[in-house]
Parts: C-alpha cells; structure tokens; sequence
C-alpha cells in the first residue's frame, strides 16, 4: 500500500552559543516547541513511502461512527468538577473517574494518558463516548495539568510509568487497558513492560513518542546533524531568565493556537477550549521547572527496547499529518513494521489526523478504537 505523507520542513534556529541576546531569545521563543514538532520531518515536499501491513481509515468509510450516534463531548468546566485527588508519594494527582448506564464488569477498565503539555480535559471529546460500556479513568501526570508540579523535580518517563502502575493497582484494582497519546504511550508502554505487573490487559497506543524528547531519537541523520543544536537548546533553557522568556511567549494564546494548527489535521478540532486547556496549566506555579526539566532530561527508555517482548494485545493509531512523529520518521517506520513482524499488533494509519487523534478526529479513533475492546480476552475482574 502506498500512502502519501506530507513532511515538514526543518524550523532553522540560529547556532551561534552567544544566545543571550535578544534577538535569539525571540528566535527561540518563537520555534522552541516547532524544532520539537518538525525535527524528525523531511526537508523534502511531499513525498510517498510504501508501507506493508498497515490499515487506512478515511472520512469516507462507510463504517465511521457519525457524530450524531455518539454522545457530547464533555465540557471542560464539568470535567474540572468531576476530577478528584489521589496522592501519590506526597503529591497530589488529579483524575477522572467516569461510567455511563452500561456497568457490564467482565470489561476492563480503561486509563486513559495524555501528552506532553495536555491533562484529563484533553480526552473531552472521548471519555462520555467510551464511558457507555467501559469504566473510563483519565489521569494528569505528575507535572501536568491540575497535578503538583514540585520544585526541583527532575522529570523522568521511569517515574511516569510507575505513577500508572500504581494508580492501577491502588485506585482502578481491576484488570485495566491503558490509552496513551505521545509521551502519555510511551509511559503506557514503560508500564506494561514492567516484569511484575500483571494488571494491564492492553495497550492502545496514539502517534507514540520516541523518548520524552527528541534526544532519544538517535538513528536519524536528521537528528544527528542537529545534536549541536539540540544541546544549544538545552543550555539556553538552563538559563532561568531565556528559559522564562521562552515559556512566556509560548503560552500566549495566539503563539499557542498556531502551535496546535500546526500539529492537527482537523484545524476546526482547535478551539478556544482546547487552548484553555493547555494554556491554563502553563500558568500555575512549578510550570515552567516542568517543561525545562522534560525538554533538556534524559529521553528514557525507547519504544523498539521494549515492545518486541510484549505479548499483550496493543493497537496503534497513527495521524499521517503528524509533524512529532512522522510515518517516515524512525519512530514512525518502527510502528509501521510491527503487524508483519508480531501478531499481537494492529495498526491503523488515521489520513488526514495530526498528532493528537483522539482530540483531532475522535470518529476515526473511535471507529477502530471501540471494535478492538470489544475483541479482547476477558480476564480476572481484581487485580491482586
């Protein structure tokens, strides 16, 4: 199957070391978190790459649930109401727990796992949908949206992925699906890979990321010819006050919403909501020691280490608009060669969807989404 996959350009930042001036930290704070989004992309205009396994869903498909069949998503203001507070080591954690009419307990659960810079709300548009036959939890990592963001705390996807392994085993003590986009699925996946656990039955994996920051990405010519550049950046952010003017100018509402144009593929999906949900967070206290500290911290364990001795069932959705993540990039071509390679793997290539596919065009994910939990095993209803 050939499938076309627009690549983006390379965002250029300047490489002089001097960058305390004030024309680079404009520079900088302007295409931080675009050198993050494009700099696993080609510098090439569209271009086809051949793909073996992979299933297409379009808008076109006779078999996409229609809006009017699925509930409203849910608004942000009830969400903020419906969360509650787990503590977790010391440290607050905000969830949802959510359950429609359906209380059918041979299901699992499902936990479901934002992305960088995102938070429960981030699942509006998914949770009532899913909650008519599972019991839906959504979760703001440690650092994240309405969760505690400690001074000092140095950021790692090992303590991320043991925050979930505990929430399962403390708060949800059922046999649970995890549901992850970006970052949030490589956490996912860090904790199903965990020797002792014995809880998780599944994973559903949106637009994976590589490592918590492109550091991790290491096989690419792209990534290595800007390695200088990537340790420029994470000097500049060690910097208190060029970190504070970056993170100041990246949460302006407009800076933020040409941010989230530019990684969907429904531009529509880009409300004044969804910005609120990102921006909101970036403003409370311990926001900005968070994002130096994932931006410049140490990538984590990569995906390719740890999915070959998975024997779970594990689906992933994939945007072909996505300038994170790429179909053609290493990260990309690595999920894309899994269905040939391990039957326990089913991938669908989302067309037209950015890296958030579940805010993006939730119809397609829940078109794959809902099929793929009804088909799973069911197992134990207690975790022990």
């Amino acid at each position: 199957m050939v499938v076309a996959v627009r690549a983006s350009p390379l965002v250029f930042l300047p490489s002089s070391p001097f960058a305390a001036s004030r024309d680079l930290k404009k520079q900088c704070s302007k295409t931080i978190i675009s050198l993050n989004i494009h700099l696993q992309s080609s510098r090439s205009k569209s271009s086809c790459i051949t793909i073996s396994s992979i299933k297409c869903s379009a808008s076109s498909t006779s078999a996409i649930v229609s809006k009017e069949e699925e509930p409203l998503p849910l608004e942000v203001n009830e969400i903020k109401t419906l969360c509650k507070t787990w503590v977790w080591r010391g440290y607050n954690i905000n969830y949802l727990s959510y359950q429609g009419c359906n209380n059918d307990t041979s299901r699992p659960s499902l936990l479901l796992v934002h992305g960088f810079g995102a938070s429960v709300a981030h699942w509006r548009r998914n949770i009532a949908t899913l909650a008519q036959n599972y019991r839906v939890y959504a979760i703001d990592l440690l650092g994240f949206g309405a969760s505690d963001k400690p001074e000092g705390f140095g950021y790692n996807m090992e303590t991320w992925a043991q925050l979930i392994l505990d929430f399962v085993n403390q708060v949800i003590q059922r046999p649970t699906v995890l549901v992850g986009n970006s970052v949030g699925s490589l956490a996912c996946v860090i904790a199903a890979a965990d020797p002792s656990q014995t809880s998780i039955q599944g994973l559903v994996l949106l637009n994976c990321a590589g490592g918590m920051n492109n550091k991790a990405i290491v096989d690419d010519w792209r990534i290595k010819l800007l390695s200088p550049l990537l340790w420029l950046v994470d000097f500049l952010l060690n910097q208190k006050p060029i970190a504070s003017s970056i993170f100041t100018r990246v949460k302006q509402r407009e800076n933020l919403k040409n941010i989230l144009l530019s990684v969907y593929g429904n531009k529509e999906s880009v409300d004044e909501d969804l910005v609120d949900i990102i921006r909101t967070p970036a403003d409370s206290e311990g926001a900005l020691d968070a994002f130096v500290s994932i931006v410049t911290g140490p990538p984590g364990p990569n995906p390719v280490q740890l999915i070959p001795k998975m024997t779970l069932p594990i689906l992933v959705l994939w945007g072909d608009q996505d300038p994170f993540t790429p179909i053609d990039g290493p990260v990309g071509r690595y999920f894309s060669s899994l269905p040939s390679q391990k039957p326990n793997v089913s991938l669908f290539l989302l067309e037209g969807v950015g890296h958030c596919p579940h805010d993006d065009r939730p119809d397609l994910v829940h078109e794959k989404l809902l099929p793929w939990l009804s088909n799973l095993p069911v197992a134990d209803n207690v975790v022990t």
